[in-house]
């Protein structure tokens, strides 16, 4: 499975870190990417921000239905927060994101925009003063807590492609940060196989996830339809069914923000086994 490093991004509340690397600066360790997640959050924060600057906050979000603009903003950032206080207050069981403090921006939509940026600081400051490797409650279990920034980075790209097709504007990713997000997603999967949810995979089927981006094999995803759920490791062989496109064009798709048709993602194989993936997996 992939591993990573996190770095404090320069001028971080993190600090003592190396320079930032950022996804389009990525280095390459066998089959894993590392990256500086903490850049990469307030980066993709940053361009969060950016994008809904001047936009009509009712502006409704389709991707997210009976969302809008507002309420995307909302969600992102209270999100961070809810983060944040986890880790601060050393929280051991499930918060309720409404009584998080400070969750809620201000009504007007510079407010709004400076609290959303300042969303994953707290984050960032919360690790950081807890120490990224202290364990940590998650949905998933105890964690570290540096794993809360990268679980928030990836809500972030997925949020922000919500944004800019709720816009009409173009959206795009670094191929190492849309790649690291497919595998994220595929290891939460499978602990999430474990809680009882139904697997995506009928036994003895492979999906094989083939970006075509210059990844290596860490743009290659073979997933097993096991008996006990489903497994995945990077790789490239023959699957009952390929699925075959750019990083963040398989990014989108995975979670149903695009269709296979609309980015030129290519279904190869048995068609039947991807369906069964989309309609088995969480939106």
């Amino acid at each position: 499975m992939a591993s990573t490093v996190i770095d404090g991004a320069p001028g971080s509340a993190a600090g003592g870190g190396t320079s930032a690397v950022y996804p389009e600066e990525v280095d390459r360790e066998g089959d894993d990417l590392v990256m500086d997640y903490v850049a990469a959050l307030l980066e993709q924060n940053e361009l969060f921000g950016e994008l809904i600057r001047g936009a009509d906050p009712s502006t409704p979000v389709p991707t997210c239905p009976g969302w809008t603009i507002q309420q995307l903003v909302r969600h992102v950032g209270r999100g961070d927060r809810w983060a944040a206080q986890i880790l601060r207050d050393r929280v051991e069981d499930y918060l309720d994101p409404r009584t998080v403090r400070d969750g809620k921006p201000p009504s007007d939509p510079d407010g709004a925009i400076e609290w959303l940026h300042g969303s994953p600081r707290a984050l960032v400051d919360a690790m950081a003063d807890v120490g990224e490797n202290t364990p940590a409650w998650t949905f998933l279990g105890p964690r570290p807590a540096a794993w809360w920034v990268r679980r928030r980075l990836h809500e972030a790209t997925v949020h922000r492609a919500d944004a800019a097709l709720a816009l009409g504007v173009r959206y795009d990713l670094a191929a190492p940060l849309a790649a690291d997000g497919i595998t994220e997603w595929l290891d939460m999967l499978v602990t999430e196989q474990r809680t009882g949810r139904s697997t995506p995979l009928d036994t003895g089927t492979t999906l094989h996830l083939h970006a075509t981006d210059d990844l290596g094999s860490a743009g290659e995803w073979m997933v097993r339809g096991d008996e006990g759920g489903i497994s995945w490791e990077h790789g490239h062989r023959d699957g009952t069914t390929l699925v075959r496109g750019r990083a963040v064009d398989l990014l989108l798709v995975l979670f149903r923000r695009r269709s296979a048709a609309d980015v030129d993602v290519q279904i190869l194989g048995a068609q039947e086994v991807w369906t069964n993936w989309l309609n088995r997996t969480p939106f």
